[in-house]
């Protein structure tokens, strides 16, 4: 099954974004904190930002959230 959300989170964090999902009340957005490689902003603003929101939202969904120790360099 093919997933669109997912396949422009994942083409965007292969590019070198790290944006990160923020979910709060059920309601979701991103952070941008350490910034984007150039091709990855310019992916995001070209492919994700000009979405409409419930599709961006979508996407987000798919980004390493803020939440998710995983990705802490002692997370275990």
């Amino acid at each position: 099954m093919e997933n669109a959300s997912k396949d422009l989170a994942d083409e965007y964090r292969r590019l070198g974004g790290r944006r990160v999902a923020v979910i709060d009340d059920n309601l979701g957005s991103s952070r941008d904190w350490e910034g984007d490689t150039p091709e990855a902003s310019k992916f995001w603003k070209e492919r994700i930002s000009s979405l409409p929101d419930r599709e961006r939202r979508d996407v987000e969904t798919f980004l390493p959230s803020l939440n998710d120790e995983s990705d802490e360099p002692d997370g275990r």
